[in-house]
């Protein structure tokens, strides 16, 4: 499996500010997530994006990345095992797949998306 970016997020204190900032900044193409409060961003190029409310007021504003893997359970365990830690657990996203958020060993987070198969 091809262990590349996949999409990245901006986690935001005000997405209709964030909207309205981005949109007319880049020209990106904003859409909704039907039963979700979640934005998707299209760039016109891979990867794609979203955006989405902060969901803990003590995570700061920041754009995050997602990198593709096969499967999130054996990359927790090897992200623990090279002396990083866990984030999120493991979470479905319904219908799509599953995420997790990790950090590395110096603190540096990170996030990966397991697609579910089709």
């Amino acid at each position: 499996m091809n262990n590349n970016f996949c999409h990245i997020e901006l986690m935001t204190s005000d997405v209709k500010a964030a909207r309205n900032f981005y949109s007319k900044m880049f020209a990106w193409k904003l859409s909704d997530v039907p039963g979700m409060p979640y934005t998707l961003l299209d760039t016109g190029v891979p990867p794609g994006g979203g955006m989405m409310q902060i969901p803990d007021p003590s995570i700061p504003v920041c754009w995050s990345i997602y990198i593709n893997v096969k499967d999130v359970n054996e990359t927790t365990a090897k992200v623990k095992k090279m002396g990083g830690s866990v984030v999120k657990e493991k979470t479905e996203v319904s219908g799509m797949g599953w995420f997790a958020v990790y950090a590395d060993p110096q603190g540096g987070v990170f996030s990966v998306w397991q697609e579910k198969p089709k």
